[in-house]
């Protein structure tokens, strides 16, 4: 999503081939002529408040290349009570951007705004949308088989025993850095890190086999970069309905081509665990894919439906992860005391000589909560969430919000809003310990201002796990080393700036230097 940046980077060609259909659609699309913005007069048609669009690209121009900053500025400048109604090329999409109207979409009126927008690419790479996207029957068993067998807190307990071994690994790998005063590519570590363990967790040892956790994490970031990149038939779907040749097979070939590296991998995997001797399973030890084999009767799960759930379980987890961990430590690294705190903390509750610091030990580190929950604030790594679709025609405070309509949740604005925060664009722990204006403020959907998980029914069901780990792997970064900067950096170099995608990234690559402590 970004705006005319990206369309100027298609092939001049398209524009002439696609310019007198685009003529046609003109008049069903434009809900606006004149540009004309006045509130009053939208209040009277009942549609949100909108700002002057274009014909054929409506709004997208307005939209940078940081959609979630864009979008908040528009809603302060055009907006009213948190809404505000845009239209991307063809698809009017409805900005929610205040806690009040975040409650009101995603608790009040949640059973209308349930579902997922179906879209060309995703529906090639994840079977026709056969994980969770359309609400409905298929998408009630599939939320009931993840929050019950998959991801349930009983089962993100029992691999306490994987996530200790896998943060091990990277201990000894960082010591063997300390060691001769190298220098750490902390994204990468991290973004393996939250790999390896994603595909443990996945399909167990398996995951060892020629190399699957590298080309787990090529495909993730490839599918990734496609699901998140600049699609016209994101924008003009009905250009790909009735089949415009060019731009469906440009689009389609590349979504095929990586869903084809999908089941190539995940048919041999699946194939691998398929094979083994049935009686010697554990349901309560058993990898995801074990555990998907031994209910497929009782869901009705074809190979089709576990492909689709265990890439989303990827999706779900590496790139979440991995962006949280990083955006957090880089956060603690720009400030002396808040890393020197933390570290105290750490250390006093662990005893002498305890190698790891344990998911018990964890209970008791209340800043170190603290300080996730604030990265989490400031850098939700979707920003935007995954877009929301409104099934039916729904007024929320006395607008319309026509049916079909798309519906983007910013939860980035939402933890930067003024109104709810002191010091909104700051990163103050404190706020959510020691008697801070926010004590009692979590992410668990309860709280409208603070929502990078969501909320209502289509809340992320992999919170539990990643939390966990997230938590499990900054404490034993505290616990084991101390940090410091490459040569001639300094703590007012680091560099925040994000790259928008389907998740949120730091632009530049985090580079730190570890000093063993233990």
């Amino acid at each position: 999503m970004a705006g005319l940046v990206m369309l100027e980077m298609l092939p001049r060609a398209w524009f002439l081939y696609l310019f007198p259909l685009f003529l046609l659609f003109l008049h069903y699309y434009c809900f606006t002529v004149n540009g004309k913005t006045g509130k009053g007069q939208q209040r009277e048609s009942r549609l949100p408040p909108f700002p002057p669009a274009l014909p054929i690209i409506g709004h997208l121009h307005l939209v940078g290349s940081r959609p979630h900053a864009s979008l908040r500025d528009l809603a302060a400048r055009h907006g009213r009570d948190g809404l505000m109604l845009l239209r991307l090329g063809a698809v009017p999409t409805l900005v929610v951007s205040s806690p009040r109207a975040a409650e009101a979409v995603l608790r009040t009126h949640d059973h209308i705004f349930a579902s997922r927008p179906r879209s060309m690419v995703p529906d090639i790479i994840l079977y026709g949308s056969s994980d969770v996207a359309p609400y409905g029957e298929h998408w009630r068993q599939a939320k009931k088989l993840l929050t019950n067998h998959v991801l349930s807190v009983k089962k993100v307990e029992s691999l306490r025993t994987v996530a200790m071994e896998q943060v091990s690994m990277v201990m000894a790998k960082i010591n063997e850095a300390a060691a001769v005063g190298g220098v750490m590519d902390m994204s990468k570590l991290l973004k393996s890190f939250t790999c390896d363990i994603a595909c443990r967790i996945v399909s167990g040892e398996y995951f060892l086999k020629e190399g699957r956790s590298k080309l787990f994490q090529e495909l993730t970031s490839e599918t990734s970069h496609l699901l998140g990149g600049f699609n016209m038939e994101k924008f003009y779907p009905t250009l790909a309905r009735v089949g415009v040749g060019l731009l469906k097979r440009n689009i389609s070939a590349k979504a095929e081509r990586v869903k084809n590296r999908w089941d190539d991998l995940l048919d041999k995997v699946i194939d691998d665990h398929d094979s083994k001797d049935k009686s010697m399973f554990d349901y309560n030890c058993g990898n995801f894919i074990d555990i998907l084999l031994s209910i497929q009767m009782e869901y009705g799960l074809t190979r089709e439906h576990m492909k689709a759930l265990l890439i989303d379980v990827f999706f779900g987890s590496i790139e979440t992860m991995s962006n949280t961990l990083e955006f957090t430590l880089a956060e603690i690294m720009r400030s002396p005391r808040l890393i020197g705190k933390l570290q105290d903390e750490v250390r006093s509750i662990i005893p002498k000589g305890q190698e790891l610091v344990s998911e018990a030990d964890i209970n008791k580190m209340a800043y170190l909560r603290a300080v996730i929950k604030e990265s989490l604030r400031l850098h939700p790594v979707a920003p935007l969430l995954a877009p929301h679709l409104a099934m039916a025609d729904c007024n929320i405070d006395g607008y319309m919000v026509p049916a079909k309509t798309h519906v983007l949740i910013n939860v980035w604005a939402l933890g930067r809003d003024s109104s709810c925060w002191e010091d909104a664009e700051e990163f103050i722990p404190e706020r959510f310990i020691e008697e801070g204006s926010d004590m009692g403020v979590n992410f668990k959907g309860n709280d409208f201002q603070l929502l990078p998980f969501g909320a209502g029914r289509r809340m992320c069901p992999g919170i539990n796990l990643g939390i966990a780990t997230v938590e499990l792997m900054l404490a034993n970064l505290m616990h084991h080393f101390d940090w410091e900067l490459p040569l001639g950096v300094e703590r007012k170099d680091i560099n925040m700036t994000e790259v928008f995608g389907l998740t949120v990234c730091r632009m530049e690559k985090l580079l730190l230097v570890p000093k063993s402590c233990m």
